[in-house]
């Protein structure tokens, strides 16, 4: 027989098992939103009534008692900390809390609902009585071997990684893992084979898989003696250690970094570190040696509390609570909100720019702090008052020969990382000049194929800001050829009609001859068949773009085939493709199609 879901009061309770929008370290946060609760949601007494609550029961269960309450659009976020041993237990007294500070359940309620509310927590209001229950289950659910493990890692200076079932000490090849059942006594750990590898977080909203990859290829370049390192890397393609894919999919959260940071060969790691993972359970890590902001754009708004880009930014910047005391932040000095946002931060700062002029370049190398920007075509890295050219922006094959704007700057801020991380700027300079020579060195990114004088791009372009830099990209290529241009257009069903609509209005204001709308079968995430494509077919007719110029193909990979149809020599065919499957289909066939061309024009 079937269990009735419960009605609760609140829309998600979770655990975050590591730093986080809020706090340094774990704890538990409940999101409690208008739609299902009306207006006690977002009510200063009810939430004036949960601090008043869930402050004294974390404090005396031996907590911090740090809680946090964050108003937004839809309702109110609830976040508390806890010891990582003990977040089930914390979601349960954030949960009870709220259900007694909301007043629902109360004989009393002056607020009346139209489905009536389970209450989860049928705990006695009485404080001694609910201390009582919550400290059992505390108690229970603690474990001491790994509290102790914990702090007998840290007292030798080693990060410790823990999931549901494994716990690790060290990183990489200094590192070992035990099953959370049969963890050893501290005793018995061999601490003199541990250690700690370098580790890099990279964010952002546009250009972290770039990133991360050409990071990766800095820092196996710059082991030490000039020995190639082996370097692992996690992103939303896989994770990769020493040139070998070990996982496929996207593993650019906690799960990725882990497997990374738990593999044995790995002598270096390089994370992407996305908004989902953040927001959904932390950080994976609480230590790393550099931290990389690319951006922040206008996405994901309405999801997890977030309204606004101000609140995107401060999303990002939680992995700037896990740099170490010599970590450096890398931000990009051309994004303004990124900037104001990190105002506040008292960690060492690192920036990269397009322009050397930057003011707020100018400003921090005067203070002996690193800047990377470009200077009169050229790539100049600045640290501790030395001056380095790593060369010419249209030398570097990520640039398409200086085109790729948003490419220069992924560059420059993978280039001033590997700087700050000690690698030697001759290095830097020699990766730079051959990263991208082979589309395979970042595949599904700016990769490009030429058919019989077609131009092909296949991007992950997935929100305006990405796709608006690819179609710049894309129609100064379309002028030198003087064809015409044509797109590929699609949205995971996971954004509101807004943004959706605003996707529709950049694609066209790039005037592409053709646009082919497709339909992302695996990333429907909530949206019936067809929505988004008649969201995109209604975005392009607000923007005056003519029907006559849009057909609707069902399938990812088919919708691809019927641009490549209709094109021909002199065209650019621009593809953002956002499943793997897909776009491993469409490379293959674009190889083949390049194959025969070259053969039809008797090259070899």
């Amino acid at each position: 027989m079937a269990v009735p879901e419960l009605n609760a009061c609140f829309e998600d309770s979770r655990r975050l098992t590591g730093p986080n929008r809020y706090f340094a370290s774990a704890g538990a946060v409940l999101d409690v939103i208008t739609e299902r609760l009306g207006s006690v949601a977002n009510d200063p007494a009810a939430h004036a009534r949960w601090l008043a609550l869930v402050q004294p029961i974390c404090v005396a269960l031996g907590w911090s008692g740090d809680a946090v309450v964050l108003q937004h659009q839809s309702g109110t976020l609830l976040a508390i900390a806890a010891p990582a041993d003990q977040l089930f237990t914390a979601t349960e007294v954030n949960e009870w809390a709220w259900e007694q500070a909301s007043g629902i359940f109360s004989s009393s309620a002056t607020i009346k609902y139209d489905s009536p509310f389970d209450q989860v927590h049928q705990i006695d209001t009485n404080f001694s009585t609910a201390l009582a229950v919550f400290q059992a289950r505390a108690d229970a659910e603690k474990t001491p071997a790994l509290t102790a493990l914990i702090g007998a890692a840290h007292r030798h200076g080693l990060p410790v990684f823990v999931d549901d079932t494994l716990v690790s000490i060290g990183a990489g090849e200094g590192s070992r893992t035990w099953a959370l059942a049969e963890l050893p006594v501290p005793e018995d750990v061999p601490w003199q084979d541990l250690h700690n590898i370098p580790t890099v977080l990279v964010t952002g909203s546009n250009g972290k898989t770039t990133t991360v990859r050409l990071l990766a290829a800095l820092l196996a370049a710059g082991g030490a003696h000039h020995v190639h390192r082996k370097v692992g890397y996690s992103c939303t393609e896989g994770v990769v250690v020493n040139g070998q894919q070990i996982e496929s999919g996207d593993y650019s959260g906690p799960a990725g970094a882990r497997s990374v940071l738990r593999h044995p060969d790995a002598e270096a790691a390089v994370l992407e570190t996305a908004r989902g993972g953040i927001l959904r359970r932390g950080l994976a890590v609480e230590t790393a040696d550099v931290a990389i902001i690319t951006n922040v754009s206008a996405d994901h708004f309405g999801e997890y509390g977030i309204d606004n880009i101000e609140d995107l930014a401060g999303v990002k910047l939680a992995v700037a609570r896990t740099l170490s005391a010599m970590g450096t932040l890398v931000l990009n000095a051309d994004d303004p909100v990124l900037l104001d946002r990190a105002a506040c931060l008292s960690c060492p700062i690192a920036l990269f720019a397009l322009d050397d002029n930057n003011q707020h370049l100018v400003r921090l190398r005067q203070s002996g702090s690193a800047t990377c920007a470009v200077k009169a075509g050229e790539l100049m890295l600045s640290r501790s008052g030395m001056v380095k050219n790593l060369g010419k922006i249209v030398d570097m094959p990520l640039t398409i020969s200086g085109v790729a704007e948003y490419n220069i700057a992924n560059i420059a801020a993978a280039a001033l990382a590997a700087a700050v991380l000690n690698i030697d700027a001759d290095t830097i300079a020699s990766v730079l000049r051959h990263f991208g020579d082979d589309r395979h060195d970042n595949p599904g990114r700016l990769e490009c194929w030429n058919i019989a004088g077609m131009t092909v791009l296949i991007d992950y372009a997935h929100n305006p800001e990405g796709l608006a830099a690819l179609l710049r990209v894309s129609q100064s290529i379309q002028h030198q050829q003087g064809g015409r241009l044509g797109l590929l257009l699609g949205q995971a069903g996971n954004r509101g009609d807004e943004a959706i609509h605003a996707l529709a209005h950049t694609a066209a204001e790039f005037l592409p001859h053709r646009i082919v709308i497709k339909e992302i079968a695996s990333m429907l995430r909530g949206r019936e068949w067809g929505e988004v494509p008649a969201l995109l077919q209604a975005g392009l007719a607000d923007a005056n773009f003519a029907a006559s110029n849009i057909e609707t193909v069902a399938d990812e990979v088919n919708a691809a085939r019927c641009l490549l149809q209709w094109a021909k020599p002199g065209d650019v065919v621009v593809l953002p493709i956002h499943q793997t499957a897909a776009r491993a289909e469409l490379a293959a066939l674009l190889d083949e199609m390049a194959v025969k061309s070259d053969s039809a024009r008797g090259k070899t």
